[in-house]
C-alpha cells in the first residue's frame, strides 16, 4: 500500500541521509559526497545524517523533505525549498556537521577543495524559484510512481509559497531522471559542461529543467 507523502521528521534522518547519498550519485558509482570526503568516504552516511539535523536548515535538513512510504516503510524522498533559502546555508550546515565529526578546519578546507569542481557547473534560475533536490527512491521500490507523487506534492507546496516556477537539476547522462522530469512536463532551461567537472565525476556537467507552477 502506497501512502500519501508525509513530512519527514528527525526520526527519518537516517533514511533521508541514504536518499541524499543515492541522489548525489545518480547513475554513477560515486557522487559529490564520496569525492568531498576522499579517504573518509566510508563516513559519508554518518556525515550526511548530521547534515540533516543541523541548526542551519540547509537543503539537506530533514524538515525540507517529503517522504513516500509503502507498507509503512520509507521508500522515496524529495526536498523542496526556495533556492535563496536553502543553498546559502550550505556552508554553515557543513561546518556544524564537520565539527560534530571532529574534523578540524584544515581537513574541512581540503574537503571543500576536493568538492569545489561542483561550482564549475552550478546552475540556477534565481533565489525565488521553487527548487527540487535530493530526489531518490530506494532500488526495491522503483517504478511504482513514487517520484511523480512526491513531485506533485512539491508542486502543491510551491504554489502555496507563491512561487511561479519550479526547477530541478541533474547530471548530464542521468537518463532515467531526465525522462521522468520531461514526462512530468519539465523543459530544459540550461546546461553547463566543464572538463574539471567531468574529470571528477565522470559526467560532463549539469542540466537544469523548469516548469511553470
Amino acid at each position: 500500500m502506497i501512502m500519501k507523502p508525509r513530512r519527514a521528521t528527525e526520526a527519518d534522518s537516517q533514511f533521508v541521509a541514504q536518499a541524499v547519498l543515492i541522489a548525489t550519485r545518480a547513475h554513477l558509482r560515486k557522487g559529490w559526497f564520496d569525492i568531498l570526503l576522499g579517504d573518509r568516504k566510508h563516513e559519508c552516511l554518518p556525515f550526511i545524517e548530521r547534515l540533516t539535523c543541523t541548526a542551519a536548515r540547509s537543503w539537506w535538513h530533514y524538515s525540507r523533505f517529503w517522504v513516500a512510504e509503502t507498507q509503512g516503510t520509507p521508500a522515496a524522498a524529495l526536498c523542496c525549498f526556495k533556492a535563496g533559502e536553502g543553498y546559502p546555508l550550505s556552508g554553515e550546515a557543513f561546518t556544524e556537521a564537520a565539527a560534530g565529526m571532529n574534523w578540524d578546519s584544515d581537513e574541512q578546507k581540503r574537503m571543500w577543495e576536493r568538492g569545489s569542481y561542483i561550482f564549475s557547473c552550478a546552475v540556477g534560475g534565481g533565489d525565488a524559484v521553487w527548487t527540487l533536490e535530493n530526489i531518490a527512491t530506494m532500488p526495491e521500490y522503483r517504478r511504482l510512481g513514487l517520484t511523480t507523487m512526491l513531485i506533485e506534492q512539491a508542486v502543491a507546496e510551491g504554489r502555496q509559497e507563491g512561487c511561479e516556477r519550479m526547477q530541478v537539476a541533474t547530471l548530464i547522462g542521468n537518463e532515467p531522471a531526465i525522462e521522468a522530469y520531461k514526462a512530468f512536463g519539465f523543459r530544459l532551461a540550461e546546461e553547463k559542461r566543464s572538463e574539471t567537472f567531468a574529470a571528477a565525476m565522470g559526467s560532463p556537467g549539469m542540466c537544469r529543467f523548469e516548469i511553470a507552477l
